[in-house]
């Protein structure tokens, strides 16, 4: 192949190509850059689950009065409960449009986990996000926010606790928590 190049076109193109590559030779060789950062990632991760309990908190501030949850649609699912092995649990109310809706809405959570406390009063301390198993057709359970959702074959349902007004030394989806009481103070 013939070169159509000018030596007077060249000789400028040469010196700069030189130039370019020696500008590079103190410089350490490229790393290839990560897609994602580790820290961003959990720093995100950390922001999308701040956000999540504090949209909980205010969807679900109405319900710390159980007779608002009542009229809402929530039903007693069970009594506080006592998990072996796992610890307490506390009262849980569903409702069953949400629950069978096949949806995990953090704007619409599908039960309400209340303490009973003395003289038939309830606090809200958390809130279950669940979906029958047969509206859940991938073969890993759901998650939400990192968080895998857990097997109650007793209810038929993959199920998710947020502690969004109660602490829970456990984790903010952990599925018990030590420092809720079934018994009356």
């Amino acid at each position: 192949m013939k070169n159509t190049l000018t030596p007077a076109v060249r000789q400028p193109l040469v010196i700069v190509a030189a130039l370019l590559l020696a500008g590079c030779v103190d410089e350490a060789p490229l790393q290839p850059r990560p897609l994602v950062n580790a820290s961003e990632v959990a720093a995100s991760r950390d922001e999308e689950r701040a956000l999540a309990v504090a949209t909980l908190r205010r969807v679900t501030d109405r319900y710390k009065r159980l007779d608002a949850a009542i009229k809402e649609g929530f039903v007693l699912l069970h009594p506080c409960e006592v998990r072996p092995d796992e610890g307490p649990v506390g009262t849980v109310y569903v409702h069953l449009g949400r629950l069978t809706d096949g949806k995990i809405d953090v704007e619409a959570p599908d039960a309400l986990i209340y303490e009973p406390g003395a003289n038939g009063r309830t606090t809200l301390v958390g809130v279950e996000f669940a979906i029958p198993y047969t509206q859940w057709t991938d073969p890993q359970p759901p998650e939400f926010l990192g968080a895998v959702f857990q097997t109650e074959d007793e209810f038929g349902v993959f199920a998710l606790h947020a502690w969004v007004w109660r602490a829970n030394p456990l984790g903010l989806f952990a599925e018990s928590n030590p420092r809720v009481s079934c018994g009356t103070p």
